[in-house]
């Protein structure tokens, strides 16, 4: 999924072809090579965000920083336009960062099981506790892409492969525990910030993964609930 706008939709390819997905969805010029001049739709906040001077302008070194911003976490098309996509990843990881050290402020996560990896999808967070006690996190995690959603309610941990590789998707999937028909916790190579989302699984950063493999076992409960923004 790429970042949208609504200036300059209307664009001729290199090639001399119109992009007439490009034009339906809105998206911003198409300059994958270098840098937009258009100031994006939330250029103020994520000037901000970058601790850019925030006046609401394109400059040549906010387009750098935007732009450094997308491709760290794979956003597409990386020109440094300020666009729905970049701004609500932005907003996500200040959402994430407000929760602090108490991520079940709310009580949703159940505190009368012992052990249990918690899964927040509106925040992407997820968190081990024991009981009312926090053992470890919160940390951020990618989880399930619309159509591929994480499937909520709770759960438990029914088998555990350190070295997995998906037989669907042929790719590698360390430090798995799996808690619902062949969704899991595991470790990736990409930001856990990356949009669209997983295929389904809570993706987190490897040390995050190692931790939780070394806190869990089999028969842990995991509770999955909320709901991932744009799902």
């Amino acid at each position: 999924m790429g970042d949208i706008g609504r200036r300059g939709a209307i664009a001729l390819t290199v090639t001399g072809l119109l992009a007439p997905l490009t034009l339906a969805l809105g998206a911003a010029p198409a300059q994958a090579a270098g840098c937009t001049t258009s100031a994006g739709p939330y250029q103020k906040q994520v000037e901000k965000f970058l601790g850019r001077p925030v006046d609401g302008r394109q400059s040549a070194a906010d387009c750098r920083a935007i732009k450094a911003f997308q491709t760290k976490h794979g956003i597409s098309p990386n020109i440094g336009y300020a666009g729905s996509v970049t701004w609500g990843v932005m907003d996500l990881m200040n959402k994430q960062k407000a929760v602090g050290k108490n991520p079940n402020k709310a009580g949703k996560c159940p505190v009368n099981k012992g052990r249990i990896a918690c899964v927040n999808l509106t925040l992407q967070l997820s968190w081990i506790q024991d009981g009312s006690k926090l053992v470890y996190g919160p940390v951020p995690v990618r989880t399930g892409r619309n159509g591929y959603e994480t499937r909520t309610g709770l759960k438990k941990i029914y088998w555990r492969h350190i070295d997995h590789v998906s037989s669907i998707y042929n790719v590698p999937m360390p430090y798995s525990q799996f808690f619902d028909g062949g969704q899991a916790f595991h470790a990736v190579g990409i930001s856990v910030w990356n949009p669209p989302g997983s295929h389904g699984c809570a993706n987190m950063t490897t040390a995050d993964a190692k931790k939780y493999w070394s806190l869990l076992k089999k028969g842990d409960d995991v509770y999955v609930y909320g709901r991932k923004p744009g799902t």
